[in-house]
């Protein structure tokens, strides 16, 4: 059995559970790197040999961050921040089929509980294989105080202090902080869940990125591989306070979870993308890649990023971003990074023609515009008008209300006194 392991409370109470309630004599653990401190690995090898676990470390930091760019080429957020953890699982998924497939195991597991998303991250990659998913945490409904318990019980080596009360999620991307006080949405987190991330100060500075068909590639004039860029700009935009997200979260069984994050990178290389394409594509493009990108977002928050819609989606992301080349002035002030200045050959776009400075817009004289603002808004006008015309002839039907005694005249001779009468 291949146990998906991180050294954490969940996966390391899995493996006494595997072997007692459900019958297998070994198990292995597979850490797959895609950019997790080094003290992570460190506990899960710790945790692997008190428990005498084979332990495997995969390293797939360069296929993640190349996944975490295609994103950045597709905008991709969901509910308003990056996505990390969900584009992690699928290239963890494999890493872990791989291993085990190679140490001819007969099934794997994880340590997701019945109420998350990562559990069908899992296992949309493992149940094309063979082999048997096992998930105990789920399948015996295990709660974390249970967990801790059971654990004390067997003297598991598992990590004390706020790792057993909060689930943290790091990977080169984004890192996650739930549970215990945090699950309560009205309770305000202190700074010490933040690890990336420092508090803003009043301190401002710029850089400019450079992007080569959508993907980002330098820094000031710096290259950098994908990893190399992503733990450069991790470092800088988080010294800023940059990539902090406190989000009620739709979850894909239909919960609503609070999620804290934290992602200096993502949120820096999506702003500048983002910026880039306002200045290269024209108006429908944008409009439409807003739909695309919306859908591609979708599929990898639910782990799906192979599959044939996503493809589709992606013929259409190449297309545009052939243009999505130049560069974008970042400024990280305030807990914020802020396009301030973008530049690309392929703008679709003249300052000429733009410029309140200047009489036309090429050979299209000013006064021709007044054909056109005639005609905007004409159907508007029309429709307006036969609404306003039929409520003056509801107005001129309806009886009205006397409010000496409760008595009904016509709308006509309403303006009538009693004398009259």
């Amino acid at each position: 059995m291949a146990l998906a392991f991180s050294g954490g409370l969940d996966t390391t109470v899995c493996v006494p559970l595997l072997e007692e309630e459900y019958g297998y004599d070994e198990v292995i653990g597979v850490t797959v790197d895609v950019g997790q401190p080094e003290s992570e690995f460190e506990e899960a090898e710790e945790t692997a040999e008190a428990l005498g676990l084979d332990h495997y470390v995969v390293d797939a930091k360069a296929e993640f961050a190349d996944l975490c760019l295609d994103g950045v080429r597709a905008n991709a957020t969901y509910q308003g921040y990056p996505l990390g953890t969900a584009l992690a699982r699928p290239v963890i998924a494999e890493a872990i089929l791989e291993v085990a497939n190679e140490q001819d195991c007969d099934g794997v597991a994880h340590g997701c509980t019945g109420k998350g998303n990562d559990q069908l991250r899992f296992e949309a990659v493992w149940r094309d294989s063979d082999l048997e998913v096992i998930a105990p945490v789920r399948e015996l409904g295990l709660t974390r105080d249970w967990e801790k318990q059971y654990a004390a019980e067997k003297d598991l080596p598992v990590e004390g202090g706020n790792e057993g009360d909060w689930s943290i999620d790091t990977n080169l991307w984004s890192r996650s902080v739930e549970g215990d006080e945090l699950e309560d949405p009205s309770y305000v987190p202190s700074p010490e869940i933040y690890d990336w991330t420092d508090e803003p100060t009043g301190e401002s500075e710029e850089i400019e990125i450079a992007f080569e068909n959508g993907y980002p590639v330098a820094v000031d004039g710096q290259e950098y591989d994908p990893v190399e860029l992503i733990e450069y700009l991790n470092e800088l935009a988080g010294s800023h306070g940059v990539g902090r997200t406190d989000v009620m979260e739709d979850r894909m069984l239909g919960l609503k979870v609070r999620e804290n994050y934290e992602h200096p990178a993502a949120t820096t290389l999506l702003n500048a993308h983002e910026s880039l394409e306002g200045l290269v594509l024209t108006q429908e493009e944008r409009q439409f890649k807003q739909q695309i990108d919306q859908q591609w977002a979708q599929k990898a928050y639910e782990g799906l990023v192979d599959a044939p819609l996503v493809g589709a989606l992606e013929g259409f992301i190449a297309e545009t971003q052939g243009r999505v080349t130049g560069t974008v002035t970042i400024r990280f002030e305030g807990g914020n990074a802020r396009p301030v200045a973008r530049d690309s050959e392929y703008a679709a776009y003249s300052a000429d023609h733009a410029s309140f400075d200047t009489e036309t817009v090429g050979k299209i004289a000013q006064e021709d515009a007044t054909g056109v603002a005639k005609y905007h808004g004409f159907q508007r006008r029309l429709a307006n008008g036969v609404l306003e015309d039929d409520d003056d002839e509801t107005a001129e039907s309806e009886p009205v209300e006397l409010a000496t005694d409760g008595g009904t005249v016509d709308a006509a001779d309403a303006g009538s006194t009693e004398d009259d009468q």
